[in-house]
């Protein structure tokens, strides 16, 4: 079992399974969290609910608090890929299924079309190669993708995306995902509450992260993730900031994949604690920390 790492929450608010673009199965995952001391877990896989019901069952026998979630790709302005979050969403509401699975057909669309101007380029198998680590062809990701690129040698982990995948590069794909206005109502009408996922992913200026806040407030978000491990500490204390300006309760998510792939986003299960002048987001999801 890990070391209690006393510096750290028993919180984390964004993890993925093999449902998405995770590596881990959902026990696995949940059974990680609880080895690393963590309490409270949300399961926040890419456009999908899939593995909630198990999550659910799961986590009520080995003591763990468990939010059901979900992370929804969003087109915003000008191609911009954003990532909303939901957490205590009802896994069973039919508005929001029903746009989940329309979002995740077009992922295996996007896939063939990846693939395609991979074999373009003399990378040729990359579809096949790319669904050997994705358990549903619906689910499908650039993630998958990243990987089949990686374990066969055409580019390091770090550079991947850079090299193929990335906005510009020869493997991308434009493609059109969910409006802001319209993830932020699917999450709410299913009993849920929204948060913007790791702000700073989106190399956004500050004034178009600002815009980004203001639109998404108007549409009835309440949240985003201070705490991330695509974050460093100088831009969490930003995030920081701009919650406490714009009246948004802080998040805290590992946002972990896999051990392998994520070897620097801290484990599963925990994370560091929101700055003191955020108002985090616990007590609308029935977190306790005392």
């Amino acid at each position: 079992m890990n070391a209690l790492n006393l510096n750290k929450i028993p919180i984390d608010l964004h993890c993925h399974s093999i449902n998405s673009d995770g590596t881990h199965s959902v026990i696995e995952l949940l059974d990680m969290a609880k080895q690393n001391f963590g309490k409270h877990l949300a399961l926040t896989d890419h456009d999908t609910v899939e593995g909630i019901k198990e999550a659910k069952l799961y986590a009520d026998k080995i003591g763990l608090n468990f939010i059901a979630g979900v992370e929804v790709s969003v087109t915003w302005d000008n191609n911009v890929l954003v990532h909303i979050l939901g957490y205590g969403i009802d896994e069973n509401n039919d508005e929001l299924t029903y746009n989940l699975n329309l979002l995740r057909a077009e992922r295996f669309k996007r896939g063939e079309k990846i693939a395609n101007k991979l074999a373009e380029a003399g990378i040729h198998g990359a579809l096949e190669g790319a669904l050997k680590y994705c358990k549903n062809k619906n689910s499908l990701s650039r993630t998958h993708f990243a990987k089949f690129l990686v374990d066969n040698g055409y580019a390091k982990n770090s550079k991947v995306f850079d090299k193929y995948l990335a906005n510009g590069k020869l493997a991308y794909v434009m493609q059109t995902w969910a409006t802001l206005k319209d993830a932020i109502s699917w999450i709410n009408n299913s009993g849920g509450v929204a948060v913007i996922a790791h702000p700073c992913r989106y190399n956004l200026t500050k004034v178009e992260l600002q815009r980004l806040i203001t639109e998404f407030k108007m549409y009835g978000g309440i949240g985003i993730e201070v705490i991330s491990s695509s974050h460093s500490k100088e831009e969490s204390i930003e995030i920081a900031s701009l919650a406490n300006k714009n009246e948004l309760y802080g998040s805290v998510g590992t946002d972990f994949h896999s051990i392998s792939w994520y070897p620097n986003g801290g484990l599963v299960g925990t994370n560091y604690p929101l700055p003191n002048i955020c108002k985090p987001i616990y007590p609308l999801l029935g977190i306790n920390l005392i």
